[in-house]
């Protein structure tokens, strides 16, 4: 118990973590007592770590066969698992697995197999039909945000994957809504059902919902006042399909509204930059499908404007799940067309906002993102770009932000006003030896 208590601490250290919530500590218990562990919990609560730390009082460490296979909705929860798992430093190897990441790459990493594999169903499926992953010993099936990946079709996938695996003894299953129902191919018996989701009356003080009414059918003119009325905080605009992200981002940047778009269509680089600028503060504005109402840890995010209605109660639950989290508060509104009413899934009274007609253009953010074709593959991390950009580029501490860290690539966020100058000062200058494309993020 002694070492149990020195490896729990010595992660949170790691994670710079005080100490475990109710939910993780509840989590932790009922998966030493059972087999098959239900953990309801919301968006931004940790069930991460809850089932992380599960897993790895279950991994044999002298054992080379991958033990745990962890199955998710999106490839940004894939990331974000492994990152939390490579955080808590435990020396076991963890490999991410979702397409639009090469499978060259993947098959590579699985050759010597890691102890832990997080991945989507597509992909995890395509690489067991490949024979790439040691079926035989996972003895360990989480299925994170399983109702999403139901909900997105991957049905056939995860039985297939399910079905696939001959041993496993331990399952866990972590949801942020009730309203599923389980399937019979995950073999939930005799399951421990963990409910953390809070009470309306526990997130009414944090989470504020409002609506806004739209003179026209088309609402991009309310919206565009909307955003200006807001001013320079972080928003998330939602709406229903690809094309109308597309459209309302190129409307918004013809008003003069700084935003990036974010959707399932778009090539992972694509998105990867999307999601550093918005994050870094070189855009404030994100118009996104519901891609993002999901398993995207990005803080600090005021504003939650739901453009397109959301079609039930889940969807609009994982969307302002994006805001209000944790201690921090936040606000949804809803924008109604003459012809839209609040849907009748939304049973709470919700106060009208009303918009001044003339408001100012939000400030042109002050931060620019760069694209440096250099990342982990390349042996290229944080310190070394702060160096680079330092000694090559004279930045100060001051004119450097986010940095971002990708496997073949990296992100960082640079003072806008200081970027001519450092283009031409590094532009025959290498990083670790090997000279590298820099260029503004595009």
């Amino acid at each position: 118990m002694q070492e149990h208590n020195l490896m729990v601490n010595t992660i949170l250290s790691n994670l710079k973590i005080d100490a475990l919530n109710e939910m993780q500590q509840a989590s932790i218990k009922a998966n030493n007592e059972q087999d098959n562990v239900i953990l309801l919990s919301a968006t931004g609560s940790g069930k991460t770590l809850a089932f992380l730390l599960p897993i790895l009082e279950l991994i044999d460490s002298s054992s080379k066969l991958t033990q745990a296979l962890i199955i998710v909705p999106s490839r940004e929860l894939a990331q974000q698992i492994e990152f939390v798992f490579k955080q808590m430093g435990t020396g076991l190897k963890i490999t991410s697995c979702y397409g639009g990441h090469k499978r060259e790459i993947e098959e590579n990493n699985l050759i010597q197999p890691p102890a832990l594999i997080v991945g989507t169903p597509g992909r995890l499926a395509d690489h067991i039909r490949r024979g790439n992953i040691t079926i035989e010993s996972i003895t360990t099936l989480v299925l994170d945000e399983f109702d999403k990946s139901l909900e997105l079709g991957f049905v056939e996938e995860m039985a297939f994957i399910v079905g696939s695996l001959p041993n496993i003894k331990k399952r866990i299953l972590t949801s942020a809504t009730e309203a599923v129902e389980i399937p019979d191919f995950i073999a939930l018996a005799n399951a421990t059902r963990l409910n953390f989701l809070p009470l309306e009356k526990d997130t009414s003080n944090k989470l504020i919902v409002q609506k806004v009414f739209s003179d026209d059918s088309d609402k991009i003119d309310i919206l565009v006042k909307l955003i200006c009325y807001l001013g320079n905080r972080p928003i998330i605009v939602f709406c229903n399909h690809r094309e109308s992200v597309n459209r309302t981002s190129d409307l918004l940047k013809q008003k003069g509204i700084i935003n990036e778009f974010y959707h399932g269509a778009l090539e992972q680089q694509e998105r990867d930059s999307a999601l550093c600028k918005f994050k870094n503060g070189t855009a404030n504005v994100l118009i996104t499908t519901d891609l993002a109402s999901r398993g995207l840890d990005i803080p600090n995010i005021r504003f939650i404007i739901h453009y397109h209605l959301p079609a039930t109660l889940d969807v609009f639950t994982h969307r302002n799940g994006r805001t209000a989290r944790m201690d921090a508060s936040g606000t949804a509104i809803l924008l109604l067309s003459p012809k839209e009413t609040i849907p009748s899934f939304i049973e709470e009274e919700i106060d009208e906002l009303t918009v001044p007609a003339n408001c100012p253009l939000p400030e042109k953010p002050k931060w620019t993102t760069l694209f440096i074709a250099a990342g982990k593959k390349d042996k290229v991390n944080k310190i070394d770009i702060v160096g680079f950009l330092s000694n090559r580029g004279k930045l100060g501490r001051d004119d450097i932000g986010l940095i971002d860290v990708k496997d073949f690539f990296s992100f960082v966020a640079v003072k806008k006003s200081m970027v001519g100058e450092l283009l031409q000062l590094i532009r025959d200058q290498k990083i670790k030896n090997k000279k590298v494309k820099i260029e503004v993020a595009k």
